[in-house]
């Protein structure tokens, strides 16, 4: 079976113990670390040897989004921390401004394909500069993003056509037209069909709708629906 989590910040913004409780109490084993915003990165890094998550088989850690101000040097010997734990590191490329610091994280480090908003990352061949700069990294393939760039998915095939085997994980989410993460819809979910023959079931999702704990059952069945119609047929 797929293993489907959340994102702690999907379920409680900055508030990373809230959020894992939440996951806890619904049984999942599946979590990512959000520190998307700059000043949640310090208060999560120094937390880490408390929240004892040996009870969960996948934990993740996603860097944050801008930097305003840390500058790069500080916020790499932050993540080092994270790095520590083995867990990937979720980033999103236009936040890395010299790739040779960032080949320390090696495989560790997951970059993230971007929505439209963003000038790089959104395409396999966009990627391809990236990943060409970062030969160990892995990929993040975030399929409300590729749907919001690409509603046909051509371009989510390219992507795992090229960088397929860099696979780490899934986000997933509708993204919206202001490139906000809301929950799944139909439509979104007939699109992830289009390429869940493509996804090794190994691979897990981190689900970045916002939804309220009593939904949160009903979001994870619609995503491993979306996800397995197909590869199980």
């Amino acid at each position: 079976m797929r293993p489907i989590g959340f994102s702690t910040g999907a379920l409680a913004y900055s508030n990373f113990r809230q959020g894992l409780t939440i996951i806890r109490a619904h049984h999942l084993r599946v979590a990512e670390l959000s520190a998307l915003r700059e000043d949640e990165l310090q208060p999560l890094v120094e937390s880490l040897d408390e929240l004892q998550l040996d009870d969960l088989d996948y934990v993740s850690f996603h860097v944050p989004s801008k930097l305003k101000t840390l500058s790069e040097k500080e916020m790499i010997a932050l993540l080092d921390r994270a790095a520590r734990k083995n867990w990937p590191l979720i980033v999103h490329p236009d936040v890395i401004q010299t790739y040779e610091r960032w080949t320390v994280f090696g495989e560790l480090l997951c970059i993230e394909n971007m929505d439209k908003r963003k000038p790089i990352g959104r395409t396999a061949r966009e990627l391809s500069v990236i990943f060409d700069r970062l030969p160990d990294a892995r990929l993040c393939l975030d399929l409300g993003h590729v749907r919001q760039v690409d509603p046909t998915m051509s371009v989510a095939f390219e992507i795992l056509e090229c960088f397929g085997t860099r696979l780490r994980q899934l986000h997933a989410s509708e993204v919206n037209t202001n490139s906000q993460h809301d929950r799944l819809t139909y439509e979104t979910a007939l699109a992830f069909q289009k390429i869940s023959a493509l996804i090794p079931e190994s691979i897990p999702v981190i689900l970045e709708s916002r939804v309220t704990p009593e939904r949160i059952d009903e979001e994870v069945a619609k995503c491993r629906e979306a996800l397995e119609i197909f590869a199980a047929a």
